[in-house]
């Protein structure tokens, strides 16, 4: 189901809040780096427990909202935002709010795989570890269902010694997802996760975003529109900076109300 509302010149169509209720809400959010205006009025929510997918061509602003959700944009000097962002009803913009704590709700996954230069289990833990926490029973605990739930722990049980910059790419990129995941946060933000794998690591990652969806709400920036398709529940297609249409995947990719998703979807530009 969707509602309509409109974003200068342009109508969106925004899906209803549904059963699961919205964890994030958005509302005539913009940004500005210095004079130049990245994000204008994008107002959406993200239903707890889905996966929602940002689409749209290079430069159209998906990963600076992504990195606004967790306020990572805040590291830059020259930007400024407008509007809210939400999180369970709180504004995550608001000057009372703890940063560090906002954060640890987020669990982030980049691009390209980062893994720290140390062991596979240090890596896995290391988000406990800056908490304080050094119980090594839970530390042990801890590394085994993060490694488990990110589908890695079948490949590196004998080896959480072993230097992690010594995996493939496809298993560094899921043992991001476990040290991002070790903390328990509530939200996992995936800036393109599978751009820099192969197709058959592509896939796992994949599975493994179905098999996280529920435990976490899980919002995925990807220019690869087959995998929107596959991965997620809603989709946000953004072009310069604005949210043109944001409904259930199903309808974004078969029944889109809005021309220019339309264009896109179906490879006319982008």
């Amino acid at each position: 189901m969707v509602s309509v509302g409109n974003n200068g010149n342009q109508t969106v169509y925004h899906i209803k809040q549904g059963a699961q209720g919205s964890l994030l809400t958005i509302k005539n959010f913009s940004l500005w780096y210095g004079a130049s205006q990245a994000l204008f009025d994008v107002t959406m929510s993200v239903e707890r427990g889905l996966v929602t997918a940002l689409i749209g061509p290079s430069g159209c602003g998906k990963s600076t909202l992504l990195r606004c959700i967790n306020r990572m944009n805040d590291l830059i000097d020259s930007v400024r935002v407008s509007g809210q962002v939400l999180y369970e009803d709180k504004d995550i913009f608001s000057p009372k709010l703890d940063v560090i704590a906002l954060r640890k709700t987020m669990g982030m996954v980049f691009q390209k795989p980062n893994p720290f230069p140390m062991s596979i289990f240090d890596n896995v833990v290391y988000p406990l570890r800056v908490d304080g926490v050094r119980d090594k029973k839970l530390l042990q605990e801890t590394a085994k269902k993060a490694l488990q739930a990110a589908a890695l722990w079948d490949e590196v049980e004998d080896r959480l010694g072993d230097n992690a910059l010594g995996l493939s790419g496809g298993q560094q990129q899921r043992l991001c997802i476990a040290r991002a995941i070790a903390a328990e946060p509530d939200v996992l933000l995936m800036d393109e996760p599978c751009s820099a794998l192969d197709p058959v690591a592509t896939a796992k990652i994949e599975d493994l975003i179905d098999d996280l969806k529920g435990r976490f709400t899980i919002i995925i920036v990807t220019h690869n529109m087959q995998q929107a398709a596959r991965v997620s529940d809603n989709t946000a297609f953004m072009y310069l900076g604005r949210l043109i249409e944001y409904g259930e995947t199903s309808r974004i990719f078969t029944n889109p109300k809005v021309e220019k998703t339309m264009d896109y979807v179906t490879g006319r530009f982008g």
